[in-house]
C-alpha cells in the first residue's frame, strides 16, 4: 500500500532541498555588502562560501549511512533544526567570525538533512510512474534554486539588508520542521551495532573535507592537503574490504547504473554549475549588467529547467526509459556550451546568449534521469547511503567544476592581457577556454551514458515505466 502522505512529504523534502540550493547562491550576490558592513578582509571574503561548502561536502557521505542505522526521518529532522538555528545565528551576527562559524553550522545541517533525502523518496514512491514524478518535481526545486536565489539575494539586500538573506531561511526551516513532523514516516534504521565501522567515518569525512578545502581554496599548499585527502580516502576504501560491518558496503558499485549515474553527475555538474558561475561574470565584468539584472538574465535557463523537469522528463522516461532521456539532455547541454566557444566581446543577449540559456534546458532531462538511474540499483538498507553519495558527487564535481574551469579562464586571460589584448577581449578569451572545456567534460558524461550506462542485452528495462 502506498504511503498516504507521500505528497505532502515531497513538497516537505522539496521545500528543504531548495533551501539548501538557494542558500549557496543568495550569499554570493550579497557578498560586497556583508564585506562593508562586518569588516571581511578581500581574502577571508571567500570563506563566506568555503566555510559552508567544506562540511556539507566532508559529511554527506557518512550523514547517508548514518540515515540507515539510525533512521533518515531523525537525521533529515536534526539537520533541519541545525541549519534553521545556524540561520539564525548567521543573520545576528556581527563579526566575521561568528558569521563564519554560522555558515560552518549551516553546512553540517544542509548535510545532515540533504544527504537522506533522496532516500526518503524512494522509499516513499514505489511506484516507478510516480517515483519518476516525485524525481522530476524535487529536481526541479534543486535546479531553481541557483537562479532564484541570485535574484532574491539581489531583492533582499537592496529593499532590506543582508541579513535577511539568512533570517529568511527560519520561518522555512520551522515549517519543514513541524509538517516532517507529520508527513515523514517513522523509521528505526538497522541500528548501529559494537562493530559500525567507526574508523572509516574518520577516514572518509576527513578525506573529503580536506579534499573539499583542497578544491575551494587552492593554496600554495594544496599539493601537501591534496595527497593527504587521497591517502586518507584511500584508506577509507581498503578499511571497507577488510571491516565487518562497512561504512559503505562496496556492494553498492556493482551496479553500473550507481557507478555510471555519479560518475556521468560529477562530469555533468562540474560543467553546469561552472557554467553558472563564469557566464554570471561575464555578464558583469564585460557586458557591464549589474546583479539583479545578471539573475534575471539567467531565469528563461531556470524556467527552462523547471518546465521541463515537471512536465516533460517523466513522459519522455516512460516512454523511451531514463538513459535514452540522459543522452537527450547531454546533447542539448553540450550545443549549449559550443554556442558559448563563440560568444563575441560585445555580445548580445538574445542573439547570443537566449537561445544558450533555452538549450540548458537540457538539464531538466539530465537531473532526473541522474537521479532516477543513481538511486535505482541501491538495495533498501543501502538508500541513505546511496542518496549520500549521489549528493556526494554531485558537490565535489561542483565544486571541481567551478576550481579547474575558473583558474583555466584567468590564466588564459592573463596570457591575453600580457599578448596586448585589452580587459574585455582578454576576459572573453578566458571564458571561451572554460566553456570549451566544459563541452569537452559533457562529451565525456555523453560517452559515460553510452558505454557504462547502456542496458544488457536481453534484459528488461527498469528505468522504463508505464505512463500514470
Amino acid at each position: 500500500m502506498s504511503y498516504p502522505k507521500r505528497w505532502t512529504a515531497l513538497a516537505v523534502l522539496s521545500a528543504t532541498g531548495l533551501m539548501t540550493v538557494l542558500d549557496g547562491s543568495i550569499v554570493t550576490v550579497a557578498m560586497p555588502a556583508i564585506q562593508a558592513d562586518v569588516g571581511f578582509t578581500a581574502a577571508g571574503l571567500s570563506w563566506m562560501v568555503n566555510a559552508y561548502l567544506i562540511p556539507f561536502g566532508g559529511l554527506l557521505l557518512l550523514a547517508g549511512r548514518l540515515g540507515d542505522l539510525l533512521g533518515r526521518r531523525r537525521m533529515f529532522l536534526a539537520g533541519n533544526a541545525v541549519f534553521t538555528g545556524a540561520s539564525l545565528l548567521a543573520g545576528l551576527a556581527t563579526g566575521p567570525g561568528l558569521l563564519i562559524a554560522a555558515r560552518f553550522l549551516q553546512g553540517v545541517g544542509s548535510a545532515l538533512a540533504s544527504a537522506v533525502v533522496l532516500g526518503i523518496l524512494v522509499t516513499l514512491f514505489t511506484d516507478p510512474a510516480e517515483r519518476g514524478k516525485a524525481i522530476a518535481v524535487f529536481s526541479f526545486t534543486g535546479a531553481a534554486g541557483a537562479s532564484i536565489g541570485q535574484v532574491l539575494g539581489g531583492v533582499l539586500t537592496d529593499a532590506l539588508s543582508w541579513p535577511w538573506i539568512f533570517f529568511i531561511n527560519v520561518p522555512i526551516g520551522v515549517a519543514a520542521i513541524a509538517l516532517a513532523l507529520v508527513a515523514l514516516p517513522a523509521d528505526r534504521g538497522t541500528g548501529w551495532s559494537p562493530n559500525t565501522d567507526v574508523l572509516g567515518a574518520v577516514l572518509v569525512t576527513s578525506g573529503l573535507m580536506l579534499g573539499i578545502y583542497t578544491i575551494v581554496t587552492t593554496g600554495p599548499y594544496a599539493w601537501l592537503t591534496g595527497t593527504v585527502a587521497v591517502a586518507l580516502l584511500a584508506g577509507f576504501v581498503g578499511r571497507q574490504v577488510t571491516a565487518r560491518e562497512p561504512l559503505m558496503p562496496l556492494r553498492i558499485f556493482r551496479s553500473r547504473d550507481v557507478t555510471g549515474a555519479n560518475l556521468a553527475q560529477m562530469l555533468s555538474l562540474s560543467a553546469m554549475f561552472a557554467f553558472q558561475v563564469l557566464v554570471a561574470l561575464h555578464m558583469q565584468k564585460v557586458l557591464g549588467y549589474g546583479a539583479l539584472e545578471t539573475g534575471l538574465a539567467m531565469l528563461p535557463a531556470a524556467v527552462g529547467i523547471g518546465v521541463v523537469s515537471l512536465f516533460v522528463s517523466a513522459p519522455l522516461s516512460a516512454r523511451f526509459g531514463a538513459r535514452t532521456v540522459l543522452r537527450a539532455g547531454l546533447l542539448l547541454l553540450i550545443a549549449a556550451m559550443a554556442l558559448l566557444t563563440r560568444i563575441p566581446v560585445q555580445a548580445s543577449y538574445v542573439t547570443d546568449l537566449l537561445p544558450v540559456m533555452l538549450l540548458i534546458s537540457g538539464g531538466g532531462l539530465v537531473l532526473p534521469a541522474l537521479a532516477t538511474l543513481g538511486m535505482s540499483g541501491a538495495e533498501d538498507g543501502d538508500a541513505g547511503l546511496a542518496s549520500g553519495l549521489f549528493n556526494t558527487t554531485q558537490q565535489v564535481g561542483m565544486a571541481l567544476g567551478v576550481a579547474v574551469l575558473s583558474t583555466l579562464a584567468a590564466t588564459r586571460t592573463d596570457r591575453l592581457l600580457t599578448a596586448g589584448a585589452d580587459q574585455a577581449a582578454a576576459l572573453t578569451g578566458g571564458y571561451r577556454l572554460a566553456f570549451a572545456t566544459s563541452a569537452g567534460l559533457l562529451i565525456t558524461a555523453f560517452l559515460v551514458a553510452l558505454l557504462v550506462l547502456r542496458r544488457p542485452a536481453g534484459t528488461p528495462a527498469p528505468d522504463r515505466v508505464p505512463a500514470a
